[in-house]
Formats: structure tokens, sequence, C-alpha cells
């Protein structure tokens, strides 16, 4: 992947450091990739009445996903908030389908692989919100 080149191109002055932003991107990316495939996948299952909830969840991911790793990865003139409020909600998305596949994952392989993106995806947002600090108005 190009992530990292690109963002060490970019003249602009950086949110934060390139190693998680990059990381978190590529996982965003990954993840609604991944989510996009699980939710296909599910609506070919025999029991789909079962999987409604978990095509749902993970349709919802991977928009979340897409839209963030895309706002992620525009660093000129960026607001600090808007991306600590797309990064929580990125991370509040990943944990819903993540968890919801986790259900169905014994039976469907394709959910197992979602579950794994969803909490690599969860956790490369942890890690992104954590490298940008202490919210704007709190004291460290």
């Amino acid at each position: 992947m190009h992530v990292t080149e690109m963002l060490d191109t970019n003249p602009g002055k950086k949110i934060f450091a390139s190693e998680p932003l990059s990381q978190c991107i590529e996982a965003c990316f990954d993840c609604a990739q991944t989510c996009s495939a699980c939710a296909d996948s599910c609506l070919g299952e025999p029991k789909l009445d079962m999987l409604r909830r978990c095509i749902r969840l993970d349709q919802d991911c991977a928009d979340i996903c897409l839209a963030t790793g895309k706002v992620l990865s525009r660093q000129q003139l960026a607001d600090v908030r808007v991306v600590r409020s797309l990064l929580e909600a990125c991370l509040c998305a990943c944990a819903a389908a993540g968890d919801e596949c986790a259900h169905h994952a014994s039976h469907h392989e394709h959910c197992r692989i979602c579950t794994e993106s969803c909490r690599r995806c969860a956790r490369a947002c942890r890690d992104a919100i954590a490298a940008l600090g202490a919210p704007a108005g709190t004291t460290h």
C-alpha cells in the first residue's frame, strides 16, 4: 500500500504521527471491504433471517470505515474535533459489527474473518485517538 508514502509527501502540518495514522487508514479500508463482502456473503446464506442484523451492522460499518479512511487521508486543514468524532464513530461501528459477526463465526467463515478485521480496525482507531492526544478544553 502507498498510504505511508502519500502521507509523507503531504506538505501540510500533520494532526498526528504517521504510523498510527497510516495503520488506521489501512485498517479502515480493509474493514470496509471485508464488511461489504461479509454482508454480501450473508445474503447468500440459507438462514437469512438469522443474519439480518449482521448484514445491517456490516453495511453500516463498511460505510463508516470508508468515510473514516477517506477523511484521515486528507491532512490539509484537518479539524481535530471532526477527526476524533469520526474515529470514535468508527470504533463504535467496528465493535458492533465485530461482536455481531462473532456470534455467527462458528457457522460462517466470512463472519469469522469479518470479526478479525473489525477488531483490528477498532484497535487502530483506539490507537489513532490516543495519538491525537487530549480533546480540546481538557487538561493533561
